[in-house]
């Protein structure tokens, strides 16, 4: 009767290499945010929850500008000129979030042809905190024609950010990835895709930026 051999193969896994690497990303066009308010959110769900409508709000701008801006510090609870002007002057920050920087980085390297996969170059490095905060320029008030729903025209009034900038802190896999490869990455979703509304991803031209 025949012996059967077993054949052991050993597995060898490298050992991970975790870095850091701070990143200083310069503006190149203004910021435009687009954080969802208040009433924008209850209203989305009364309608799932199939609540009666109470009819259309008057539309308040300076309301609308202040809670579409991602404040890190110091919103005021008064969302009047008066209110935004007081939180600037006791020093508000404010922020945007971290996902759409990294979003921006991968997806304009996969579309480039850089990296083989998203889903690799989302396990490769991670950006440290949920918001990055936005430096050097205060939110001015921007007015937007936009089309809705089936096409009907709305008035949006956002918060704008011109001459911004941000650092970032990259914690990333040295055996996966290097850091200038992680610096190109930026650099590409900066020009590419960009961040916020309108950006490059959406046929705009703002949010966009580069690595200094």
């Amino acid at each position: 009767m025949a012996t059967r051999t077993t054949t052991k193969t050993e597995i060898t896994v490298p050992a991970i290499d975790i870095r850091h690497i701070t990143l200083k990303i310069v503006g190149d066009s203004p910021l435009i945010m687009h954080k969802w308010s208040h009433k924008a959110k209850q209203e989305m769900l009364d309608k799932q929850m199939k609540k009666a409508k109470k009819g259309r709000e008057a539309k308040d701008p300076v309301a609308d500008f202040i809670e579409s801006i991602y404040w890190l510090d110091g919103e005021p609870e008064e969302k009047t000129e008066e209110g935004f002007t007081k939180a600037i002057e006791n020093g508000a920050k404010f922020g945007f979030p971290t996902v759409a920087f990294k979003a921006s980085a991968v997806a304009a390297g996969y579309r480039a042809g850089v990296t083989k996969d998203k889903v690799s170059t989302n396990g490769a490095f991670h950006i440290d905190g949920e918001f990055v905060e936005i430096q050097g320029a205060t939110p001015e008030m921007r007015e937007d024609m936009v089309r809705v729903g089936m096409g009907t025209a709305d008035i949006r009034y956002r918060g704008e950010f011109r001459g911004w900038f941000a650092e970032i802190t990259v914690k990333y896999n040295a055996t996966a990835i290097s850091a200038e490869q992680i610096v190109n990455l930026f650099n590409l979703g900066g020009f590419a895709c960009g961040i916020g509304e309108w950006r490059p991803e959406k046929g705009g031209t703002s949010g966009m930026f580069h690595v200094e």
